[in-house]
């Protein structure tokens, strides 16, 4: 089920927020015959994100606070001049997007920007545009940041059935290193190492019950090979005694389940002590 949109007070600018995911598994089946590859997904939306600012204006502007991106080519913007072209509306909004979650991570940031930009703009001009058929151009993450709950994603990431994914603390640490998508699944696919299905089943009891979860991500081994960093935040987190460390996504992002958010805040400042230069947070799921 998609996210409600309301239409926003004539003239009103508002802050939303976008938030981040992590995969809890991540199964690439194979590299289909149209060049894309058939995955399976547990994907979770995060208490940590991005955040937007957006109001009505004449001409549609991109403001980017907190990191080096491009305006015109960004997501957020191709998604706004998407929504605003296909709902026929000549006016414009500016958005200041604050840059929260570190780039090209493994965490969904740009797509969950560009989600929470068409759900913004069908906010701010209302219309019976599809959202779900904009997000899917736009890319294979974006509908799962529409539906607001965890999901399994499967197909090419765009047939979603929603889970009932536990609300669980977690530890993400990325070792300030950016790993492009598309080489991750390049390197998958030189090697072949294709996964099996991932059971569902028992991740979602181990998830809910407590100690080890059975998940796994396809691209991690490929990934850690070339960037020893990502080898080095998995083994930190295991030491600070969590569980169940694991690659989010395309990486360089890893995460770890905690048992309660004391535990979480805890191991969290011991690597951040630790590791001073590399972005470490808690969160949980949503």
């Amino acid at each position: 089920m998609l996210l409600t949109v309301p239409p926003s007070p004539q003239g009103a600018a508002a802050t939303y927020f976008a938030p981040a995911k992590v995969n809890l598994g991540l199964s690439v089946r194979e590299l289909r015959a149209d060049g894309y590859h058939a995955l399976q997904s547990i994907m979770v939306p995060l208490t940590v994100g991005d955040e937007l600012l957006i109001a009505p204006a004449a001409e549609l502007t991109l403001t980017v606070e907190g990191a080096d991106l491009p305006t015109e080519q960004n997501l957020v913007f191709r998604a706004a001049r998407a929504y605003l072209n296909a709902a026929g509306v000549t006016d414009g909004a500016a958005i200041t997007l604050r840059k929260r979650l570190p780039l090209a991570s493994g965490l969904g940031g740009g797509s969950s920007d560009a989600a929470t930009s068409l759900m913004a703009l069908a906010r701010l001009y209302p219309s019976d545009v599809p959202l779900p058929e904009l997000a899917l151009k736009l890319g294979a993450d974006v509908p799962f940041f529409l539906l607001g709950q965890a999901a399994l994603a499967e197909g090419v990431g765009e047939v979603l059935t929603p889970l009932p994914v536990p609300h669980v603390p977690l530890v993400l640490v990325n070792p300030r290193v950016e790993v492009s998508a598309a080489d991750a699944y390049a390197w998958l696919d030189a090697e072949e190492e294709f996964t099996p299905e991932l059971n569902v089943e028992r991740i979602l009891a181990a998830l809910t019950n407590g100690g080890e979860v059975p998940y796994l991500n396809a691209l991690q081994d490929p990934v850690v090979a070339r960037h020893a960093p990502i080898r080095t935040a998995l083994s930190v987190l295991a030491s600070a005694g969590l569980r169940s460390p694991l690659m989010s996504g395309s990486g360089a992002t890893c995460f770890a389940l905690a048992d309660n958010d004391e535990e979480a805040h805890a191991a969290a400042r011991a690597i951040a002590a630790l590791h001073p230069d590399w972005w470490v947070t808690t969160a949980r799921t949503l």
